[in-house]
């Protein structure tokens, strides 16, 4: 294997990371982050990223200990985290199988006097339609918070306005990436200002944060180009390395470890530097390369059977990653392997997050079993013409219909 394609393309260019050093002399963080706002829209807030800035409306909300938070059940794991620790139950809604999106039904079914908030995740590219959680939502006073981490389509769309809080990472792996830093879009003026009290209270990201975080993403793209990256998966196998941890540390934000760290690290503002960078992506957003994403995703989904491509169904699919359910995840991972393309069981950090103990009714069969049979595939658009018959051809018969786990 002399060339073996990584499994997702990090949304930058060279030309890109060096715009990113240039940004290194920006100063007067308050205003840069002022800047990005405006481009936002009328009810942006910039944040360090989605994690801060759910940790930040967990703070301004204050909401009393015991409440509960309804999440998808396929969602961040910091983010249930992160509930707990501010004294809160998560509650995971299981998805439809199709759309990926939380069954309304067993939305209805979860709530209780105690319910104060639906957290929403758009995963790998397509989008939920919100309007049944909306109504539900809004018909019994429970506050709607859609995560569009993975679902970032351009600097025009600050979220569907149905949302109470809608919120938007540009982390390394994420489109349009500026290698660090979030987007908040806030309906409620009074939160909005309560958050921005809090928020301005805590300390600037540190210049030379931002600057490893340049030189780590120069790496990342260096050694994921075809040769590079084959020669490394062999070094990985020869020295008994885990490839996947090796690979997904090397992108990874925020180390695990123990959630007071965690709260301590995400109590940052972005910096001057990140932010002018950030402005830069949005106003350079390459719509052509999203749009040839879609399509290669449309291309691969239609070349397995149906089912297969999990989520395929969802709202305006952009194919952020192209996860399938295989029936032998791993035999599947060695046979795209053999072919040059690098599948993998964990090119995101989504994961299943379980029910509460007293709620055993509520625990997501649906979540649960998909993920422990996922495997994300290449389908970008700078991969070689052929490549997507390719991969489809050597994961053939090793695949599950996902629309039938249930």
């Amino acid at each position: 294997m002399k060339r073996l394609y990584a499994r997702h393309r990090l949304d930058i260019r060279p030309a890109d990371l060096v715009r990113a050093l240039a940004s290194l002399p920006a100063t007067g963080q308050e205003r840069t982050a002022a800047d990005v706002e405006r481009m936002w829209s009328a009810d942006g807030l910039a944040c360090y990223s989605v994690r801060s800035g759910f940790h930040l409306l967990l703070k301004a909300l204050a909401l009393p200990r015991g409440s509960e938070v309804l999440f998808s059940a396929v969602t961040h794991p910091d983010m249930p985290r992160l509930a707990q620790h501010h004294g809160l139950v998560p509650v995971p809604i299981d998805l439809e199988p199709a759309t990926l999106a939380p069954r309304p039904e067993l939305v209805l079914r979860a709530m209780t006097d105690r319910t104060r908030m639906l957290v929403v995740a758009h995963l790998f590219g397509g989008r939920v339609d919100l309007a049944p959680l909306a109504e539900i939502c809004r018909l019994n006073g429970i506050l709607l918070v859609e995560d569009c981490a993975q679902a970032f389509q351009g600097p025009a769309g600050a979220g569907d306005s149905l949302a109470d809080v809608s919120m938007f990472s540009f982390g390394i792996l994420k489109t349009a990436t500026a290698l660090g830093g979030a987007m908040l879009t806030v309906r409620n003026p009074q939160l909005l200002r309560r958050m921005r009290s809090i928020h301005l209270r805590w300390s600037v990201q540190k210049r030379i944060a931002h600057l490893k975080r340049i030189v780590q993403t120069a790496v990342f793209v260096a050694l994921t180009k075809p040769a590079p990256y084959a020669l490394l998966a062999r070094l990985a196998f020869a020295l008994e390395i885990d490839f996947d941890r090796l690979v997904n540390s090397s992108a990874r934000a925020f180390p695990a470890g123990a959630t007071d760290d965690l709260v301590r690290r995400l109590e940052q503002r972005p910096s001057a530097p990140l932010m002018k960078f950030l402005a830069r992506r949005f106003n350079t957003f390459d719509h052509a390369r999203l749009l040839k994403r879609a399509v290669a995703g449309e291309e691969l989904a239609a070349m397995l059977p149906t089912g297969v491509h999990v989520g395929g169904l969802a709202l305006d699919h952009t194919h952020w990653l192209f996860p399938i359910v295989a029936e032998r995840p791993d035999e599947t991972i060695e046979m795209a392997r053999a072919e040059g393309f690098d599948a993998a069981r964990a090119a995101s950090s989504v994961k299943s997050i379980s029910a509460p103990a007293h709620r055993p009714d509520l625990e997501p069969v649906f979540a649960q079993e998909v993920m422990s049979r996922l495997v994300f595939l290449p389908a970008y658009p700078e991969l070689p013409a052929g490549s997507l018959e390719r991969v489809a051809s050597a994961v053939e018969g090793h695949h599950v219909n996902a629309y039938v786990t249930r």
